[in-house]
């Protein structure tokens, strides 16, 4: 590969080399006819071909980055500085300046005394993908040390080439794609997903030390995972990947479209293949239509080649994408060099010898669209998701609207706090939608203003911070995205509409950012089209145009005794008691939102519908101590709402009473 190179930002990378010619369509045609090679999968017809000379070759290679050491400073800085070229490729390669002066196996072996790990068995072949046929990687139940590892590895390598000593990269690519494409009953190890680290807590190694420790940098100040309540192994903690020869990491996302960034600590070469983020959903129809059955896909019901994807088990050859016109860039991963996999990238490769490499997940600003759009396909799937991130996106934006400017904020800086701003107002805009349908679903719904961290939807697995419903009917609470029919069930009496106590400050922050013109028009532009589903999907009945961003949203006030339901006369003058016990405390109720009576006429029209039998009387409403007005949830189906008490002591005295008050 010609290496040319040029200044970006001060920062020296190496051209990816373009392809000589395009790879000829015919050559990977699948066809559903048998063939005379060794080869025995009427499926993967194309991969027949992988042997064919030159075609690995044609690959374009990714950027490679050669920071200075004040450039490496700040692994997140930089990484700003290069994601908008960087990102085009997928994935990306940096060399470091800096070099541990403690071996990845003493670290190992010393710094972490009784580091053991068991490791996959992985065959090296290419499935049918059908029911019948597809890949399973198994844990072999053994223990390995670093050294024993290593000498099975070493004579692995050496039974096949006579050496365990480094081959040509390009060689030791065309032996892997051959060996999968033959499909013979051989296998080899991999040591994935092994929780711990190889970098060196020793004071004088100097890449230890900086901020390019994968142990440290998840949690550095402008990456969101810092404000994770718990560690997540391999999220916000390294994990280390000990591999031999032809030990591979199949077509996989990161969760949740996160970054990932592997270092390299010693070893054999790594053989990379990235996807680019816009390139996704190519690259997902390539694999639905020609590498999964449609069979299989059947049983995963819709998105099913995603639920395969992500069991990572899933291996076949860039060149089927290529055919299908889907940009498929290579890297080859030296020790000291960090490979970069940026947000919604697939990726790919294989080991071409023993190694040690390590890897975590990280994030910056400009992650929060790709995370949003995972959450929806999360939920849409039902699955669990792996980071929160409604509660990082929020504590992220609250955090940012406390900076009075952005004087002196770089132009990266910039592009993360935009994204960010972005994405808070489209999600602030989807949950006040998502209230305004429910009330009109609704309207004496019980609201609750609390701040109890993320709850998991019931139905959905969707992550809820900003509100969530919470009825008898389910364990745990459902989200608010839900059509109509989520929403009627028998213990409707006993249903919540549940809100952070910040949701007044968030919806004032997602204003205060939308002063912005065009953080307004593009805020607009992505929530209509998720707004304009929603609305008909929770309120069939409704009318479209009638909804208002930020619009006033009042709960019907319940009231005892209604004209329509008691048929009893109103008696208007009773003198009002105390509607609050002694120690009722006062919840604060959203003024700006739900707007509620003057509290004189409050108890005024209370007593005049409230039917009085002898010489009981309603209660006055006791006068807040605090400054605030007393403010409440609505609906006595609450235990938090004020009148529960006063309801239950009143219950025996009320004529008529209809019991349709509930929800």
């Amino acid at each position: 590969m010609p290496k040319c190179s040029k200044n970006i930002r001060d920062s020296k990378y190496i051209v990816p080399r373009q392809p000589i010619s395009k790879i000829d369509a015919s050559s990977s045609n699948r066809s559903s006819g048998t063939s005379g090679s060794k080869c025995s999968s009427k499926k993967l017809s194309a991969n027949k071909q992988l042997d064919d000379s030159g075609w690995n070759s044609e690959l374009i290679g990714c950027p490679v980055y050669y920071p200075s050491q004040e450039e490496f400073e700040d692994p997140l800085v930089y990484l700003q500085k290069v994601a908008p070229e960087a990102s085009k490729y997928g994935i990306c390669k940096i060399a470091s300046p800096l070099s541990s002066s403690t071996p990845a196996g003493t670290v190992l072996m010393k710094e972490n005394r009784g580091f053991k790990f068991t490791t996959k068995v992985q065959p090296l072949r290419l499935a049918k993908w059908n029911m019948k046929d597809r890949v399973t990687f198994f844990t072999r139940k053994r223990n390995y040390t670093i050294h024993d590892f290593e000498s099975l590895a070493h004579k692995a390598m050496a039974s096949r080439y006579s050496i365990s000593g480094s081959l040509p990269p390009d060689f030791v690519e065309k032996e892997f794609w051959h060996e999968m494409g033959c499909a013979k009953k051989r296998t080899v190890e991999y040591g994935i997903n092994i929780e711990g680290s190889a970098f060196s807590n020793d004071s004088s190694d100097q890449l230890g030390r900086s901020k390019w420790n994968l142990k440290t940098l998840p949690r550095l100040p402008r990456s969101p995972l810092r404000l994770l309540k718990h560690e997540i192994p391999g999220v916000s903690e390294p994990m280390l990947y000990i591999g031999m020869l032809f030990s591979m990491f199949a077509w996989h996302v990161e969760d949740q479209y996160l970054y990932s960034i592997n270092y390299h600590h010693c070893g054999a070469p790594k053989t990379w293949y990235g996807v680019p983020g816009h390139a996704a959903v190519d690259f997902e129809k390539v694999v639905q239509k020609y590498i999964y059955n449609q069979e299989i896909l059947s049983i995963n019901g819709e998105d099913g080649a995603f639920d395969l994807l992500v069991q990572k088990t899933t291996m076949f050859s860039p060149k089927i994408l290529q055919k299908h016109n889907v940009p498929v860039y290579k890297a080859v991963q030296m020790p000291g060099e960090f490979v970069i996999t940026f947000p919604k990238a697939y990726h790919a490769g294989f080991s071409q010898g023993f190694n040690c490499a390590e890897a975590v997940n990280f994030a910056i600003g400009d992650w929060f669209p790709f995370g949003a759009a995972a959450s929806q396909r999360y939920a849409f799937l039902r699955r669990m998701p792996v980071v929160h991130f409604e509660e990082l996106l929020c504590k992220e934006a609250m955090l940012l609207s406390k900076h009075s400017s952005d004087e002196d904020i770089s132009s990266e800086d910039l592009v993360s706090i935009r994204c960010i701003k972005i994405s808070f107002a489209c999600l602030i805009r989807s949950h006040h939608c998502a209230r305004w349908c429910l009330i009109k679903l609704q309207p004496s719904l019980s609201f609750s203003f609390k701040s109890e961290g993320t709850k998991i939807c019931s139905i959905c697995k969707r992550d809820c911070y900003v509100s969530r419903i919470k009825c008898s009917c389910h364990n745990d609470p459902i989200c608010l995205f839900h059509d109509v029919e989520a929403f009627k069930c028998e213990c409707q009496r006993n249903r919540v509409l549940k809100l952070s106590k910040e949701i007044l400050d968030m919806e004032a922050v997602a204003k205060k950012f939308e002063q912005d013109e065009e953080i307004l028009q593009e805020v607009k532009q992505k929530s209509k089209q998720h707004i304009d589903l929603l609305i008909p999907k929770m309120s069939p009945g409704g009318v479209q145009d009638e909804y208002i961003p930020y619009c006033e949203i009042r709960p019907v006030e319940e009231h005892i005794g209604d004209d329509k339901t008691s048929g009893v006369k109103q008696n208007s003058s009773a003198k009002p008691k105390k509607l609050f016990g002694k120690n009722t405390a006062a919840v604060k109720f959203p003024e700006k939102i739900h707007a509620r009576p003057n509290r004189v006429e409050f108890v005024e029209e209370h007593a005049r519908q409230v039917v009085i039998e002898g010489k009981k009387r309603p209660r006055q409403l006791q006068k807040s101590k605090g400054k605030d007005n007393v403010q409440f949830d609505v609906g006595r189906g609450s235990q938090k709402s004020p009148f529960y008490k006063a309801d239950k002591k009143m219950s025996s005295n009320r004529l008529n009473v209809s019991d349709k008050r509930g929800l």
